[in-house]
């Protein structure tokens, strides 16, 4: 049997937690470790592809027809989507304003929360990945449903700050509903950024998540660092940016810690 592609969403439906930083970064970690990583940018906001292309490039993607939104509306297979990055173990799939009417497209379609899922199919079938990381918009909806259908495992990145809880409940019974169409959807758990280790808030956050049963708080926190805003200045993910970025190794760390829980499930 070849090896099982791992699909894991990154998703929070509260802005500003960090979610599309930490699917870049944990993205291109994976491929400093010699993993052949697709990267899907499910946000208007088009960030994820901001991470890794200039702005004019990603305009350019973003006013052409081969990006992500298209994909899914014409229902294709997505290998004809896909970007080359600058790194060599890294593609991306980009984005674009228009998917703030995904939910319209999406909305009259036969067995509408698996689209994404077909698409895809090729993709996975094709062995030529380890990981698709998919960076999920901070909404409920058919389209974030679809985005969870199609992945394994989801990571929830949740900001420590008094904020940071909010919604998180909302999030946990979105994810049970989605569990009513796959079934093998799992929690592979919390990554707490934007920590700021003089403030409580950061003590509270985790201590909130800990009195929680069966439920993963990954070792590794990322800690607020001005390089990641550089390297997004840059278009690039912190350790392209800048190798000895205290951020850099933390996200290594928590990369090493993704694929020691999700890649158990990788058969070669």
């Amino acid at each position: 049997m070849g090896k099982k592609v791992i699909t894991i969403a990154f998703a929070n439906n509260k802005g500003g937690s960090g979610k599309t930083t930490t699917c870049a970064n944990i993205g291109y970690s994976l491929a400093l470790m010699g993993r052949k990583v697709l990267l899907i940018d499910g946000d208007m906001q088009m960030n994820l592809t901001l991470s890794f292309f200039e702005e004019e490039k990603v305009l350019e993607f973003a006013s052409g027809e081969r990006n992500i939104y298209y994909g899914v509306k014409k229902q294709d297979d997505l290998t004809g989507y896909i970007k080359k990055t600058f790194c060599e173990e890294l593609d991306l799939i980009p984005s674009t304003i228009l998917m703030s009417g995904i939910e319209y497209e999406l909305f009259t379609r036969w067995q509408r929360e698996l689209i994404l899922r077909k698409c895809l199919q090729e993709i996975k079938s094709s062995g030529e990945y380890d990981y698709i990381l998919i960076d999920a918009p901070p909404t409920l909806g058919s389209w974030v449903m679809n985005i969870l259908c199609a992945s394994d495992y989801v990571v929830m990145p949740v900001e420590a700050s008094p904020w940071g809880l909010f919604g998180v409940a909302n999030m946990f019974e979105f994810l049970e509903d989605v569990r009513q169409i796959n079934g093998e959807l799992a929690l592979l758990g919390i990554a707490i950024t934007k920590v700021d280790a003089r403030k409580n808030y950061y003590k509270q956050t985790l201590e909130a998540f800990r009195k929680e049963e069966n439920l993963r708080v990954f070792e590794q926190v990322i800690r607020v660092d001005s390089e990641i805003e550089w390297s997004q200045d840059r278009s690039r993910p912190v350790a392209a940016h800048k190798k000895s970025a205290r951020s850099a190794a933390e996200y290594m760390e928590l990369a090493k810690e993704i694929e020691a829980y999700a890649g158990r499930n990788r058969k070669h």
